[in-house]
């Protein structure tokens, strides 16, 4: 299993704009191969991508550098090491970069050559990637639960134009125990979502995440109107079959001290954005999950949101934690949620991202896995990567081919474990 070449190459990802792919060969033949996602809305926390910046080439986006740095830097390294040594791997490229936030040789490039070693040393093994890293990282789990779908429906911020000023509503299938059977709980009420926005007069264009992105939505809470009636109108019972997910993604509307929402002409202190929140929770008692609810650098009031909300619903650090244990850490020691998001190209390195699951599952909080944004590509590790550690949901758009290849391989994975896995169930609780 020593590894042989470790090579990358530029590509594009969901939004036209230049990812990587890299290729990683053994000595028995076997081989992996991994593409990069990176996100278009994405916390200033985050492990450092590596651009060209070089304005004749896809305006400055090109991945050139960080190819190179494959190439050149840390394949000649990780030849002859032993493929099935993650960890080994990984503190040899973190080492190499030299930097806390992998600026030197890029997240990017250090995240394609860890999961292109896992993936071939996976082959090697002849065992699929999510029972491979749970045997490579020793981890104590026992039982198979697949994670529910957490589908984008209705996208505003970053991810859309003119739509709302907070970026995600999603709707959550759990009420069957089934993967396939609560994929398809999803589309079908993403589909009768579109006929709901049509009745009304609104365009159903899609936008980054395969969700609808409708213009002229009256307020921020419109969607939440919308989406109760796309599922009943399913047959289904809100809360009950299906829940509903928020992701305001506030850091992109925090403005001085404020949280800035334009459609409302509202300028809100962090007490206030709690509040507003909170009324939403109560009115909708369909919601189960709260996502980056304050901004990424509010510490003083992150708590104050959990205690207001976090016995009601998860509370999900995304942009505060950034898939970072030592982040990770310092939100649990100070009761900042209840539930962490988790985007390898968050932190770079697989290791580091089970890590980061671990901690989570540790002190009981939950684990989401999600998708990017902006730059997704059809690479379905985070699909893996959540069975593996037994995460309660994975977060994808229901359509575009980039999206749907991970529902695809959700169900795949169902049928290889048959009877031995069900799905996550109602509540997100950490499952033992």
């Amino acid at each position: 299993m020593n590894i042989t070449s470790v090579k990358a190459r530029e590509i594009l990802s969901s939004g036209a704009v230049p990812s990587l792919e890299v290729k990683a060969m053994l000595s028995d033949g076997s081989m992996g191969v991994a593409s990069v996602p990176f996100g278009a809305s994405a916390g200033i926390h985050e492990a450092f991508v590596l651009l060209d910046h070089d304005k004749k080439r896809f305006m400055g986006n090109g991945m050139l550098k960080a190819i190179n740095n494959i190439n050149k830097v840390i394949a000649p390294k990780l030849k002859g090491k032993d493929a099935a040594k993650q960890i080994d791997i990984d503190n040899l490229m973190k080492k190499l970069d030299g930097t806390p936030n992998k600026s030197r040789l890029g997240a990017n490039a250090i995240l394609g050559a860890s999961m292109a070693v896992a993936k071939a040393a996976a082959a090697s093994k002849k065992i699929p990637l999510y029972a491979y890293i749970r045997k490579a990282f020793g981890l104590p789990i026992r039982v198979w639960t697949l994670p529910n779908p957490m589908m984008v429906v209705i996208e505003g911020g970053k991810h859309a134009d003119n739509s709302t000023d907070l970026q995600e509503y999603m709707i959550t299938p759990y009420g069957r125990r089934s993967a396939r059977e609560n994929v398809r709980m999803g589309i079908e009420v993403y589909f009768h979502i579109r006929k709901v926005l049509k009745s009304e007069g609104y365009n159903t264009n899609v936008g980054n995440e395969g969700a609808f992105a409708p213009v002229g939505l009256q307020t921020n809470e419109t969607p939440l109107r919308i989406i109760l009636e796309g599922i009943m109108r399913s047959g289904y019972k809100p809360g009950k079959d299906v829940g509903i997910s928020l992701d305001p993604a506030v850091s992109e509307i925090f403005e001085e001290g404020r949280y800035i929402l334009k459609k409302e002409n509202k300028k809100l202190t962090s007490k206030e954005m709690v509040a507003y929140l909170e009324g939403w929770i109560k009115k909708y008692p369909a919601i189960v999950t709260l996502e980056d609810g304050l901004a990424e650098d509010d510490w003083e009031h992150w708590p104050l949101l959990n205690k207001a909300m976090g016995k009601r619903v998860a509370i999900v650090t995304d942009d505060l934690t950034v898939t970072n244990p030592e982040r990770l850490q310092r939100a649990i020691d100070t009761a900042c949620g209840n539930a962490i998001l988790i985007k390898l190209n968050q932190i770079g390195t697989l290791s580091e991202t089970v890590e980061t699951c671990m901690l989570a599952r540790k002190h009981g909080w939950i684990t989401i896995v999600s998708h990017r944004g902006g730059g997704e590509t059809n690479d379905t590790s985070m699909v893996d990567v959540a069975v593996a550690v037994n995460a309660a949901a994975i977060k994808v758009g229901p359509s575009r081919g980039e999206r749907v290849c991970k529902y695809n391989r959700l169900m795949e994975i169902e049928e290889e474990l048959g009877k031995k896995a069900t799905a996550a169930g109602k509540g997100f609780r950490r499952i033992t």
